[in-house]
């Protein structure tokens, strides 16, 4: 298994390449597991004495799959609304301490060039916002904190 990390647009990602069997190999990316299937490689070519070889490069991962957004669990305090698909916060479109309605758009994120509406899916009331237009988040980081 290698170990690699990444820096992207100030994050920093902890990711391990471990390969399973020709054509599939397991990417961990932050903790979260992805199987990646792979093209065989093309046969090696002949590499001089003299010079050491170059490190492999790793697989890229591959993009995780948009899934339905899950219901939070309630967490002590509160629910937490969570980032469903990695992306930028392009509006945040309720304040802390205001009411909302299960189905009332919370925030607009914008993930591969679309934007999604990320919606209450509870009624409360706003007690935290974890996030400020224009930052960016990953799959399952803390957005809004109903109460």
């Amino acid at each position: 298994m290698k170990e690699f990390t990444f820096k992207i647009n100030g994050a920093e990602y902890k990711c391990a390449v471990e390969e399973l069997e020709a054509g599939k190999t397991n990417v961990t990316v932050n903790g979260k597991v992805y199987t990646v299937e792979t093209e065989a490689p093309a046969a090696p070519e002949p590499k001089p004495v003299a010079k050491p070889a170059p490190a492999p490069k790793p697989a890229a991962p591959a993009a995780p799959k948009a899934e339905a957004p899950k219901p939070a669990a309630p967490a002590a305090g509160g629910v937490q609304v969570k980032s469903p698909l990695p992306g930028s916060v392009i509006k945040v479109l309720v304040s802390e301490g205001q009411a909302v309605k299960r189905g009332d758009t919370l925030l607009t994120l914008e993930s591969m060039k679309m934007e999604n509406a990320i919606m209450a899916e509870t009624d409360g009331t706003v007690k935290q916002i974890a996030v400020t237009p224009g930052q960016n988040v990953m799959q399952d980081d803390l957005l809004i904190v109903l109460g």
